[in-house]
């Protein structure tokens, strides 16, 4: 028997509308909205605002500021995925005469490319594009700060380029290419490039009083790809349940899998934030976190996704600066993991197709030197090996069609093969993983350990 648990509890919604209601109020916004999606549905949304009986509803449209990258890196990926670029191309091999050639793809979508993170004067934010029509107004006369791929530094000029390189490549404009290519497939019907009314007017608070005036709305021109977007709580909702599972039509699950990976080389085993292809990542107390986070005079936005609380959670408000959107939609993933765990999916014995007794006699202990190890059988003929005791490197793996080697997905691993090597008659010797070989027993001998093992055997004091 199965029950439906796609609505929220009361308490659960009346705790996300609380949280919204201190944000508008501490954050002195004029109006604050927010959604949240569970398991690819939207099922909540809430919002505040300073005039009585006139907030803004799900349908209501904010600007989003760099929120808009992703939507840039998808179309990029989407261009990938079609043979029409590698992100390892430099960008003059498509894009050529900017001046920043040497500069990959890859680069550009995970802000390690080396560029200065804004335009030259005046703020490109508040002023209209049309003082900046061409690349070269974009990028200035520095527009390199650092060396090419060794540090992480945001870039909005990088995304302009990545604008760029998606009209040159396709033959359209970028706004064409965004809404035939991401917002028509997914039916994001309220996400534009000009604001589509019912939308909110953007306002500056003033720090030191209560009080307001209203924020310009500039047209960004060919700044557009960094910025320009305007959407609402509800395509924004819909938009993450594609970050988080995927959509044939637009990119794979695998493809939006991948943008989540850190590309900054800063990032470690301990690291809290990074950068993926086009996503900002969070390691939050609840796992990793991935969306974006934007601004525009008169706009703040945020957006995460948790995968595996099987949430995600959008929050935008109309001020330049104060409401805490980033803050208050991890804060709502949050508040509904923790009230309403979600159910994991029944235990189910793997197809019958999947399994055979050659591949069930590889799993169970192995052993690297002294270390050991566990090889665990999954979906797909896939396997995962991890350490039995302590922390170690686990990974999982991808079966290969040779139906006797795997590819490593994650950690350590990741892109490594591991491959069973036999002996002679047939029988497996050991296991092959970048080298390091894994066998059944610890330097037991005989067996294909490199260095040898002593001829004595295991002895005490």
């Amino acid at each position: 028997m199965t029950s439906s648990f796609e609505a929220l509890l009361p308490t659960t919604e009346r705790a996300l509308l609380h949280r919204v209601a201190v944000a508008q109020s501490e954050g002195r916004a004029p109006s604050f909205v927010a959604g949240v999606a569970r398991d690819g549905a939207v099922v909540w949304s809430g919002s505040r605002s300073c005039v009585d009986g006139h907030a803004p509803d799900a349908d209501t449209q904010y600007r989003i500021g760099s929120i808009t990258k992703v939507f840039t890196a998808v179309l990029v990926m989407r261009l990938r995925d079609e043979g029409l670029l590698s992100l390892d191309d430099p960008l003059e091999k498509h894009l050529p005469g900017t001046g920043v050639g040497e500069v990959t793809v890859a680069q550009l979508l995970g802000h390690t490319s080396g560029l200065a993170a804004e335009t030259p004067s005046p703020w490109w934010e508040r002023t209209p594009g049309t003082i900046r029509p061409e690349l070269s107004d974009v990028l200035g006369e520095r527009p390199m700060l650092h060396p090419v791929g060794r540090v992480h530094h945001y870039s909005n000029p990088g995304y302009t380029l990545l604008g760029s390189l998606v009209e040159a490549v396709r033959g359209v404009s970028w706004e064409e290419a965004l809404r035939t290519e991401i917002l028509e497939p997914l039916g994001l019907d309220r996400t534009t490039a000009q604001p589509v009314a019912p939308h909110a007017g953007g306002f500056a608070v003033h720090p030191w009083a209560d009080v307001m005036m209203p924020e310009p709305a500039q047209d960004l021109g060919v700044m557009a790809p960094a910025g320009q977007l305007w959407s609402t709580v509800g395509d924004l909702c819909r938009f993450a349940v594609f970050l988080a599972e995927g959509d044939d039509r637009v990119l794979s699950s695998a493809r939006v899998a991948e943008m989540r990976v850190p590309s900054a080389p800063s990032a470690t085993a301990d690291w809290k934030m990074g950068y993926g292809l086009g996503l900002q990542l969070v390691h939050s107390e609840r796992g990793l976190l991935f969306g974006h986070t934007g601004s525009l005079p008169g706009f703040v936005a945020g957006l995460w996704v948790s995968v595996e609380d099987g949430v995600a959670a959008v929050a935008l408000a109309n001020a330049t600066s104060g409401p805490l959107t980033a803050t208050v939609a991890a804060e709502l993933i949050r508040i509904v993991a923790e009230a309403e765990p979600r159910l994991p999916k029944p235990w189910r014995p793997l197809p019958a197709a999947e399994v055979d007794e050659e591949l069930l006699a590889l799993t169970g202990p192995w052993y690297w030197g002294t270390y050991a190890y566990g090889l665990k059988l999954g979906a797909g003929r896939a396997v995962t090996l991890e350490p039995l005791k302590g922390a170690g490197r686990r990974a999982a793996f991808r079966a290969l069609p040779d139906g006797s080697s795997w590819i490593g997905l994650d950690g350590y691993y990741q892109g490594e093969t591991l491959r069973v090597v036999k002996r002679p008659d047939g029988s497996v010797s050991h296991l092959d993983l970048g080298s390091f070989v894994f066998t059944r027993e610890p330097y037991e001998q005989g067996d294909a350990v490199p260095g040898g093992v002593d001829e004595a055997p295991w002895r005490g004091l």
